[in-house]
């Protein structure tokens, strides 16, 4: 892999690279609040939502190609002449281990598979919606389809390809009958897995949602809390800090994001035990170019076998492959 250069998400073109081994690396810092602020700011009352992320976002790229393309245009550009470059933002892995196992089997095809690497959960739907990349990895349906309403974009999703693991840990109980009534609960504040989260607290009896709640839940749905459970709102992305938070009894998370405090879903009080694979962890492209012959190549690698086996290999402690 060649050594980064840097430069800005929003250009288009590059300096010709090896055909093999197109590494960059661009860094815009627009403002981040640290996961120091969940421990002032964890409330105890009902549904006060913490995100870290309000208003503005720290964004780290790191792209990195694998290929034998040409240095063609950005998202935007047609799929004329030689536009073989496939830019792809993700976030953490295993979502970016994905696209790079999958970069080596689209330079099979002649593409170069550019990886950007993102570090909130909102840059890489904006730079796709944006036309910067191509396609993205690193959401399930009903997080884009959220995204879409709020933002008036078309992006689709193509193929589902893992389903992770997700689940509730607790550092103060071992098992449900220790939860005191009262008990403070840490779920997401988006809601797309906020009906998710209820959802698995409703199977493993903890709570009750209406009979056609599925995994649409929300707080105020609840038609039966036994224990009254308290419900803290957290970013998706501060979860994993409200493990180590005093009078936290119960944290939902993905195991992405609790590998940050050393478990898996091995240590999980509670696991999902009916998996519906709207949630599954999708490659998503824009109405605009998901017909394109870079983005089928691209569905393609990301669906290969070489994938799969990689899952299985290195992952299957965490997720499930989809396809």
């Amino acid at each position: 892999m060649t050594p980064f250069v840097r430069r800005s998400p929003s250009r288009r073109t590059a300096a010709t690279r090896p055909a093999v081994g197109r590494t960059t690396d661009a860094r815009a810092s627009v403002g981040r609040t640290t996961d120091a602020r969940l421990t002032a700011a964890l409330p105890s009352r009902r549904a006060i939502g913490l995100t870290a992320l309000a208003g503005s976002a720290a964004l780290g790229l790191a792209a990195c190609g694998v290929g034998g393309g040409s240095d063609e245009g950005a998202g935007g550009a047609s799929d004329g002449g030689g536009d073989t470059l496939i830019k792809v933002a993700s976030h953490l892995p295993p979502m970016t281990d994905v696209v790079t196992t999958a970069a080596e089997v689209a330079a099979e095809e002649g593409y170069t598979v550019e990886l950007v690497q993102v570090s909130d959960n909102v840059q890489y739907n904006r730079l796709l919606a944006d036309g910067e990349v191509d396609a993205n990895f690193a959401q399930h349906a009903p997080y884009m389809t959220a995204f879409n309403e709020e933002n008036g974009a078309e992006l689709v999703k193509l193929a589902a390809i893992y389903d992770a693991k997700v689940g509730y840990y607790s550092k103060a109980y071992t098992s449900t009958e220790e939860i005191p009534e009262g008990a403070k609960v840490a779920i997401p504040n988006d809601v797309s897995n906020e009906g998710r989260a209820l959802a698995i607290l409703h199977e493993h009896g903890l709570l009750t949602l209406p009979e056609d709640a599925g995994f649409e839940g929300r707080v105020a749905d609840i038609v039966d809390n036994p224990l009254a459970l308290e419900f803290v709102q957290v970013d998706l992305l501060n979860l994993a800090s409200a493990y180590d938070e005093d009078g936290i009894a119960l944290v939902y998370n993905y195991p992405t994001y609790i590998s940050k405090v050393g478990l898996t879903p091995a240590d999980a009080l509670l696991l999902e035990e009916t998996v519906d694979q709207r949630f599954a962890i999708s490659l998503v492209a824009r109405e605009d170019n998901r017909d394109s012959a870079k983005i089928q190549a691209l569905q393609r690698a990301m669906t290969s076998d070489a994938v799969r086996t990689f899952l299985t290999d290195e992952h299957s402690a965490t997720l499930i492959p989809s396809f």
